[in-house]
């Protein structure tokens, strides 16, 4: 297993613990079974859409894949500096490398309904892309650079201070945009 993706153990020990087969847990999430043995044995570092699929199959929120030692009272992340960071690729089909570093602020609150992260998004070297959707909604709010925001047939570009907030049932994608990677906080809930 990779150490940029840590989350396939826990989806294994999530799955094992249903009695739940690969197969099952890929016709359930609507993925395919390479993609969930990938994921499993750490192979692929994948994006956030196949994630919420697999989490809405198991029962469990997203967040379960990153809970270590839930409490039930508030989680303070100091500074932003998270030591749970999750790496997705950004993209359906290439999951060998990571596009975008998320750090969990809320990770050890378990009984949440929100993801926040802090997320630095590398740049986008080509316009070749696909778009994902899931149910649920995100908020961004860009700290540092610029992203593209494609959402549906339209694109959005959304500048340092600004903010972008969408269902995220509709197929979108985002990157850094220019020269530059951005840094942006994300909150995205996804219902359970």
């Amino acid at each position: 297993m990779t150490d940029k993706n840590l989350i396939g153990a826990k989806i294994r020990q999530i799955r094992e613990s249903r009695e739940m087969s690969t197969h099952e847990l890929a016709d359930a999430s609507d993925n395919s079974i390479n993609l969930i043995e990938d994921i499993e044995n750490g192979e692929v570092v994948p994006s956030l859409t196949p994630l919420i699929k697999i989490a809405r199959a198991l029962g469990v929120r997203l967040g379960t894949f990153m809970d270590d030692s839930p409490q039930k009272g508030p989680f303070i992340v100091e500074k932003g500096k998270s030591h749970q960071v999750i790496y997705f690729s950004g993209l359906e089909d290439e999951t060998k490398e990571s596009a975008m570093e998320f750090y969990s602020l809320g990770s050890g609150k378990s009984d949440r309904h929100m993801e926040p992260f802090l997320i630095d998004v590398d740049i986008h070297d080509d316009d070749n892309f696909n778009l994902s959707s899931h149910e649920g909604e995100e908020f961004i709010f860009v700290l540092h650079g610029e992203i593209e925001v494609v959402y549906g047939q339209e694109k959005y570009k959304v500048m340092e201070g600004d903010s972008i907030y969408y269902d995220s049932i509709v197929p979108h994608h985002l990157h850094a945009y220019g020269e530059k990677p951005a840094k942006i906080l994300a909150v995205v809930y996804t219902p359970f």
